[in-house]
């Protein structure tokens, strides 16, 4: 039942999903009514834990036209809300070799509250991506003939 603002489709191309978590993140108000109006774009964005505290970089939210003097810096750094044990957890993770955190989608959850879909991820080798374009190829032919003799 939550209401998806914008999905990171690179993310799911780029990396290989191990494990997914929901966070929620820190924001201005002014942020809240350009999301709302889904000026927004997870494209380059990443996250680090820093000083027991879970960091969203990249992320841009364009300034809300209204919001005049009160607008922040499109692509400034957000906190996001995490409990202390899921950080701790996410940080041992995150530190094994080649692993990094990557948001995949931003939604409002059945409270109407802004989350976003945090996920451990490693990236994926050229030849990786190429084996997956070539499933999915396969796949789709394979649809396309069960079709035909329908």
């Amino acid at each position: 039942m939550d209401k998806i603002i914008v999905t990171n489709r690179k993310a799911y191309r780029d990396y290989q999903v191990i494990k997914v978590w929901e966070a929620g993140i820190e924001l201005k108000g002014s942020e809240v009514k350009s999301i709302r109006a889904r000026k927004v774009n997870l494209n380059d964005s990443f996250a680090r834990v820093e000083k027991g505290e879970v960091l969203l970089y990249n992320m841009h939210v364009s300034p809300y036209v209204q919001a005049s003097y009160f607008n922040v810096d499109p692509i400034r750094v957000r906190r996001l809300l995490l409990h202390k044990n899921q950080i701790d957890r996410i940080s041992a993770e995150v530190f094994q070799r080649g692993f990094t955190l990557v948001p995949l989608r931003l939604y409002f959850n059945e409270r109407g509250f802004v989350k976003i879909e945090l996920a451990l991820c490693k990236g994926k080798k050229l030849y990786d991506r190429r084996r997956d374009i070539k499933r999915r190829e396969e796949q789709l032919e394979i649809k396309r003939a069960l079709r035909g003799k329908r």
